[in-house]
Formats: C-alpha cells, structure tokens, sequence
C-alpha cells in the first residue's frame, strides 16, 4: 500500500539532499572505513570493523526510508488559496484571551511545533481542516481540552 508523504518544497529538497549525500559522500566514508578494518585482520575481534557494520546497516536503512519519502512525495503547493485550513496553509488561531498564534500546516516529515510548524496529522492539526477563519475548533490535546478561534488563514 502507497501512502503518500506531504513535503513543503523546502522539506522536499532537504530531503532529497540528504538521500543525495548519504548515497555518495556518506557511502563512500562508510566503504574506506571497512576497507581499513578489514585490513587490520581477525573481523572476530574487530571492534571497528564491527562498528562499521553497525553504521553501514543504518546507513542503508536510512536510505530506504528517504528513498521511500521521495518516492512518495506529494509536494505542498505554497500560496495555495482556500477559504479551509489545509495542508501547506498558515493558520492563525486564538486560544481565549492569549496570544494569537500563527502555524504552517504541513505533513508529519516536517512538523516542528516549536517553530510554528504543525502536522496535519496531530490533534490541533486535525481539528483545523477543513475549518474556516472565524469558526471555533474543540481539541483534546495531550494536555487536556482546548478551543481555539481560527482569526486568519493564508
């Protein structure tokens, strides 16, 4: 089953850039490194060259996983208009008498709260789409209920 994976532009390109150094620079300083433990002899009690294998095999792994994402990319349009919350949207929103917030709905592979960067799949994220500026959206976050106004999507 293909499940597609929701980048921003940006995320997509780090990401492709990632896949991209650790297929050349990363493999290769992998490849010389085993190259020098097996040199060294005796791989029985080759601590290096152990930790090699170690590295090589996350570093395979991780490979598969970002050739998985690429592969799978659905890449979010920036500046996409829409009267609802959805991914790729800027979504301000007000809890009570706080300070409004502003967060960049974006896909799992990106979110990053702290940076105003929240997954579509999350609770917030969920309770937000498909909302227009003006509604209230109840959300039951780990933290307890919560009701936010959405003041502006962009």
């Amino acid at each position: 089953m293909s499940e597609n994976t929701y980048l921003t532009a940006e995320g997509f390109a780090k990401l492709k850039a990632e896949l991209e150094d650790l297929k050349g620079r990363a493999r290769d300083e992998l490849s010389a490194r085993l190259r020098s433990a097996i040199q060294m002899g005796d791989l029985s009690e080759n601590a290096d060259y152990h930790k090699a294998k170690e590295d090589q095999a996350f570093l395979e792994g991780r490979i598969q996983e970002l050739e998985f994402i690429v592969g799978s990319a659905v890449v979010i349009e920036e500046g996409a208009k829409s009267d609802t919350v959805i991914v790729g949207s800027h979504v301000t929103i007000q809890e009570g008498n706080d300070a409004p917030e502003t967060y960049h709905m974006v896909g799992p592979k990106e979110a990053d709260p702290r940076n105003g960067r929240i997954s579509y799949e999350s609770p917030i994220g969920k309770a937000l789409r498909d909302h227009k500026a003006g509604d209230m959206v109840d959300v039951e976050t780990p933290a307890g209920k919560a009701r936010f106004k959405i003041l502006k999507i962009e």
